[in-house]
């Protein structure tokens, strides 16, 4: 029974989160948000108390549930191993500890972070290496399925269904998130939790604090019969039948142990005022909570973009936009500033795979690699639209309202003259002001020759849209442009 529940929640938690980074409209957020903030590095970055509580409250307790439950990093290892279990039963020999493993990963986890190459540290968190591969590798074949269902549905006159672009929003990013994929697949096929407890940073903190845990899986040595099918079945290769002990900083209570256990000789109980323990076993060192903290500080993930060739009425091919050399990176509104979002962003790519307007991609420089950015070759960042900062589970963007936002100045807009078509070739253009939404961009007479209109900007009205930059009809560099503000100001 213990099993089947755990079975049944995690299941619940991968489906649902899975389906929170495959929806690009942003709205199951509305009713699965809960889910994201349990997610234990991005709850510590973003100071979610309740979430942080709840987290170390059942570790506590039930000892590491956590991973084997609410990550979803976990349940999609469990299902590989399950799968591989088909073919091979009885699979797996208690291996000891490799704690010269488990600290180096840690170590350098935190240095990273400590040293502010957040986007390296991230490649290892689980929630955010699990929304990297949903949202680069299993959305677009998502959006795929919906813009065939957009196209058949049109024929009979419905709109219950939109059709939505596909394309790479970073090629290094996606590469990164097809080599998670095969890393998380082979591992579990082979040694089923060996990622979890040799490499993840949280399964590290979260087995330590397990030691002390209420309820554990206990041997009772008078009923064994050394028969050794619980050390066999385990996933986290803890069990050491021939000792009758379990290595607690390993084991994620999974429960496949009690269920293939013939003669009732395992329990999943209280600690009795005796337990029997491993010699190898030691006590928990203190430093781990101070790591705790550190683990905190993580940040991260992607940006760049790839785009296909369009062409003008099938007669010339049109050459796409490429992205400007940005000083600053343009962050959305909502995360206060530049240095804030680095210190929170976790690189899950929700807000990315939330986003409708295109804008939002993952950063390719090392150290900011994988936390998104934004970018204007697709789309701009509509002043109505609020959706990163309602599904963002780390608080590296608050949620603000739709007013907040039209006053928010996340960047500002530059103007390069000798791109500018009123400019350089004499003709009328003025679309960056025609289509500017805070009116920060105005047409005046140029200086030699007032019968040409060539644009003026208002920094202090400008809110960094992009809406400029993207309907610049100059290619393959816009003649506009925004820079980031390193802190964002109101107007």
């Amino acid at each position: 029974m213990l099993k089947t529940i755990r079975k049944i929640l995690g299941v619940i938690f991968l489906v649902c989160i899975t389906a929170m980074f495959l929806d690009f409209t942003g709205t199951l957020h509305c009713w699965l948000s809960w889910m994201a903030d349990l997610q234990f590095l991005p709850a510590v970055l973003g100071l979610n108390l309740a979430a942080i509580a709840i987290v170390l409250a059942i570790t506590l307790l039930f000892g590491r549930i956590y991973c084997s439950v609410i990550c979803p990093a976990g349940t999609f290892q469990d299902a590989v191993s399950h799968i591989a279990a088909k073919r091979k039963k009885n699979r797996f020999v208690f291996l000891p500890e490799n704690k010269i493993l488990r600290f180096s990963v840690l170590g350098v986890f935190v240095i990273l972070l400590l040293v502010g190459l957040n986007g390296l540290a991230i490649l290892i968190a689980p929630y955010s290496a699990y929304g990297r591969m949903v949202q680069n590798l299993f959305q677009p074949i998502y959006i795929g399925v919906n813009n065939l269902l957009a196209k058949a549905a049109e024929h009979y006159d419905s709109y219950a269904f939109y059709e939505k672009e596909v394309w790479i929003k970073s090629m290094p990013v996606f590469i990164v998130a097809i080599v998670t994929l095969i890393t998380f697949t082979v591992l579990a096929w082979r040694g089923g939790r060996t990622w979890c407890n040799n490499i993840c940073p949280v399964g590290t903190v979260l087995g330590y604090l397990s030691k002390f845990s209420l309820y554990k899986i206990r041997i009772d040595a008078s009923k064994c019969i050394n028969c050794k099918l619980c050390e066999k079945n385990c996933k986290a290769s803890c069990i050491d039948i021939e000792n009758h002990t379990v290595d607690y900083t390993r084991c994620v209570s999974c429960m496949n142990c009690i269920g293939k256990c013939k003669k009732d000789a395992i329990q999943y109980a209280l600690a009795p005022k005796s337990q029997p323990t491993s010699a190898k076993e030691d006590k928990p060192n203190a430093s781990l909570r101070a790591m705790l903290t550190a683990t905190a500080t993580l940040a991260a993930t992607s940006a760049l973009h790839a785009q296909d060739k369009t062409t003008d009425g099938g007669l010339a091919v049109i050459e796409d936009k490429k992205i400007p050399e940005r000083e600053i990176p343009v962050k959305p509104a909502g995360s206060l500033s530049v240095s804030s979002f680095s210190k929170k962003c976790t690189g899950c790519q929700l807000c990315v795979a939330a986003c409708p307007n295109g804008v939002l991609r993952p950063s390719t420089k090392l150290s900011t690699f994988m936390q998104p950015e934004m970018g204007f070759e697709h789309g701009y960042c509509r002043p109505e639209c609020t959706k990163c900062g309602e599904v963002c589970p780390a608080g590296a963007i608050n949620p603000i309202t739709r007013e907040q936002k039209t006053s928010i100045r996340a960047g500002h807009a530059v103007w390069i003259k000798d791109n500018c078509l009123p400019q350089k070739d004499g003709v009328a253009c003025g679309n960056c002001a025609k289509h500017c939404p805070s009116g920060a961009i105005t047409m005046v007479p140029k200086p030699d020759d007032p019968k040409v209109q060539i644009p003026s900007i208002d920094i202090e009205r400008c809110i960094g849209c992009g809406a400029c930059e993207h309907l610049c009809p100059v290619r393959p560099f816009s003649a506009i442009y925004v820079e980031g503000n390193l802190v964002h100001g109101d107007m």
